[in-house]
């Protein structure tokens, strides 16, 4: 990673929504190709209005980070469409952990849901991912049950794959900012 101050980096980061032309840079040099029929399918329920892909972009170097929202899902204890969006894919390339742009993109993202009426923001940890809980529980979720973590997918080859990642799920509650304290 090339040597910019935190402050430098956070300046100069993009929080955008995702384009059709971002989903091959979501794969991330090949890491994540088994899921670039999961990114197509995601990239189309969000021009249903159905989800917000979110990418943090560093100009000179392009998709450092993702975040993915679900508003509505048939799990109404993720996502209803009203009051609870489901946050899933958060992730931020290792050169650029530690710097502040996980809680950067959090808020943005938060802060839209907010906007679009939203009351709590949902989230699933892998039970074995500590850092991560305790990076949530730092922002205010709070695990509120468990979830088996079983689910597929069809992979770029379109191959059915099972996930099998048990997981907390986390809530947070936010606050209405169009509401003022008397």
């Amino acid at each position: 990673m090339p040597s910019i101050l935190m402050t430098d980096l956070i300046e100069q980061i993009i929080v955008r929504h995702a384009t059709q032309a971002d989903l091959l840079a979501l794969e991330w040099n090949g890491t994540y190709t088994h899921f670039r029929r999961l990114y197509q399918d995601i990239y189309e329920s969000s021009l249903r209005g159905e989800a917000v892909l979110w990418v943090l972009e560093l100009p000179e170097v392009g998709v450092i980070g993702q975040l993915f929202v679900q508003l509505n899902s048939s799990r109404k204890e993720l996502a209803d469409g009203e009051m609870r969006g489901y946050i899933y894919a958060f992730r931020i390339k290792g050169d650029y952990h530690r710097q502040g742009l996980g809680t950067h993109l959090l808020r943005v993202v938060e802060d839209d849901l907010r906007t679009r009426g939203f009351r709590i923001a949902v989230l699933n940890v892998a039970r074995d991912n500590e850092a991560a809980r305790l990076f949530y529980q730092r922002k205010d979720y709070q695990v509120v049950a468990a979830e088996p973590g079983q689910w597929f997918y069809l992979d770029n080859l379109g191959r059915r794959c099972w996930v099998d990642e048990p997981a907390w799920r986390m809530e947070k509650l936010l606050a209405d900012s169009r509401i003022k304290d008397v």
